[in-house]
């Protein structure tokens, strides 16, 4: 069970280190995140602010960097998977809005992109909510791993990482057009 743990601790903490990266890259990077905040504020229809205040995305920034630093050590990673899993959480409930609201706005998920948001995001962030959950269900089982299943595991947390940062690159892959 402790290398459920290691892979969930390092599949979040990649994608959570890529999406800050991608905001943080540059101005033109967050900028563009910032942007695209507005149409996830689960207001009602018609109340979305058009400018939504600069500690929002600020604070979203510095929430996903949070949440690298605590999945980093096995003695703050409960904290940092519990998390994860509440800020995709609001996440998932600020796509769920945009998408009810019929808004077409990009995914900034991982930096500047072009692709509107859709039901995958969704399914991208349920799934690493399961990720988080099952993560902090065995992050107390048992001793410390050993080096070859440790290595399998954190293979496999970056493996699954890769599937949930290029999810809109995939679907694109794979969808007939």
């Amino acid at each position: 069970m402790e290398y459920v743990a290691l892979a969930a601790r390092c599949t979040l903490g990649i994608v959570f280190l890529v999406a800050v990266a991608g905001k943080v890259r540059g101005r033109a990077a967050f900028e563009a995140f910032r942007r695209s905040v507005p149409a996830l504020v689960p207001l009602p229809r018609g109340r979305v602010p058009a400018t939504v205040p600069a500690t929002v995305p600020a604070t979203v920034v510095a929430l996903e960097a949070a949440t690298v630093l605590l999945l980093t050590t096995e003695f703050t990673a409960p904290a940092g998977l519990a998390l994860a899993g509440a800020v995709l959480l609001a996440f998932s409930l600020g796509i769920w809005h945009a998408l009810r609201a019929g808004s077409r706005a990009s995914c900034n998920c991982f930096g500047a992109s072009s692709a509107p948001l859709g039901r995958r995001h969704l399914v991208r962030n349920l799934a690493l909510i399961a990720v988080a959950c099952t993560g902090l269900a065995t992050s107390y089982a048992g001793p410390q791993p050993q080096l070859a299943g440790a290595v399998l595991a954190i293979a496999a947390g970056g493996l699954i990482a890769l599937f949930a940062v290029f999810t809109d690159d995939l679907a694109d892959l794979f969808t007939a057009k």
